[in-house]
């Protein structure tokens, strides 16, 4: 009986509770929605292809292919320059018999995408040109037929038939040399290496986030805050100065997680390694802002946990992990207010095309944006716990 009972009182707390309630029951529901929506859509990888002195028929078969966009250029400095501005993913250069092919190789599927595309194109170009060449020997052959039922001489028709046979050896093709070429890596680079920069934000936001909001609810919950709260001292001042606190933990971390990643996992980093640092510096200011908001909301620790699914599940899924291209311009939209999105473009940036940071102004501005309305979020949010 005092099991039922210690039974039914924890159930009645838990059904008192609405937010944990919500939190059970409609927060997987609205994941596996989003998960859904996600994974539905269609998951090919658009390639654009640069080409240099390629023939039209390459070039169309190439184009036929679906997902593969090809664009022309007069010369392989004009190709490169849009290479490097992310227009093309590759460029296709033609020397000779032979093909020159440059892979921007930022993302290793478009690098498999546009291999597979070109060799169908070249294959299928070959055979063409195979059934060209075959149906004019047999028109040939079918001349050479009327001739020698039309000479009487059994050594002309021998001549003639050699040069037949010389005529259709001369029409094989030498089968063309192709080299590959890497802008980032080698071909052995993998997907990981596309994640990595993205993955490196994600576990800075969020250790940062989780170790913030629970740190900031223990002082709240132990009376810590109150008492603080109680005082003269401005909410702006107590706002600053756990954040300087907490933010002294987050570039220690900051600093040591990205270095073990870069040096443990041998990753290439093609642009300035402290540029790194301190993009994800930012992150985790922001991370650091936006857990000491969340805490605010969550009564305890279980509350706090309970928030980890709503705001780092979707961060993964919109951070650029999953490639967005493909997906719906609505479901894009989304990642737009996601700080990892604008911490892993500008960090990929970086280590992959060795992007200056004064050259990432935008994704800087953005991040720089968060970071100052969560802070002020934070200190228009400590208002309701003031009793003074």
């Amino acid at each position: 009986m005092r099991t039922i009972g210690i039974m039914n009182r924890v159930l009645k707390e838990l059904f008192r509770d609405k937010r944990t309630l919500a939190l059970m029951f409609i927060a997987p529901i609205l994941i596996m929605l989003l998960m859904s929506v996600i994974f539905n859509t269609n998951s090919s990888t658009d390639v654009s292809i640069g080409t240099v002195a390629v023939s039209h028929k390459l070039n169309k078969q190439m184009a036929d292919i679906k997902h593969v966009t090809v664009k022309t250029y007069d010369t392989k400095t004009t190709a490169k320059k849009a290479l490097k501005n992310e227009k093309i993913d590759a460029i296709v250069k033609k020397n000779g018999s032979n093909y020159s092919l440059t892979y921007a190789n930022t993302d290793s599927t478009k690098t498999a995408t546009v291999k597979m595309a070109f060799k169908n194109a070249l294959t299928a170009t070959s055979v063409n040109q195979l059934k060209s060449a075959l149906k004019k020997s047999t028109q040939a052959t079918v001349k050479l037929q009327a001739q020698l039922q039309a000479v009487q001489r059994q050594q002309a028709a021998a001549k003639t038939t050699s040069n037949a046979m010389m005529a259709t050896k001369s029409t094989s093709q030498k089968t063309p040399k192709i080299t590959n070429h890497y802008v980032y890596g080698d071909k052995d680079t993998g997907y990981f290496a596309k994640m990595l920069p993205i993955l490196m934000g994600f576990f800075v936001f969020f250790f940062v986030f989780l170790i913030s909001g629970m740190a900031l609810l223990k002082e709240r919950t132990s009376g810590t805050l109150d008492r603080l709260l109680a005082t003269p001292v401005k909410r702006s001042s107590i706002v600053f100065g756990y954040m300087l606190s907490y933010g002294v933990l987050a570039i220690l971390q900051t600093v040591l997680i990205v270095l073990v990643t870069v040096w443990m996992l041998g990753i290439e980093v093609v642009g300035n390694m402290l540029s790194v640092i301190v993009i994800n510096l930012i992150l985790a200011l922001v991370a650091l802002a936006f857990g000491i908001l969340l805490s605010t909301f969550a009564n305890s620790e279980f509350q706090m946990m309970q928030f980890i699914p709503l705001v780092i599940v979707p961060q993964i899924f919109f951070s650029g992990i999953i490639p967005l291209d493909s997906m719906a311009a609505w479901v894009k939209d989304i990642s737009y207010i996601i700080p990892i999105k604008y911490a892993g473009d500008a960090v990929t940036d970086i280590i992959m095309r060795g992007t200056s940071i004064w050259q990432l102004g935008f994704d800087i501005g953005i991040l720089l944006i968060f970071l100052v309305v969560l802070t002020v979020l934070n200190i228009v949010g400590l208002k309701r716990y003031r009793k003074v």
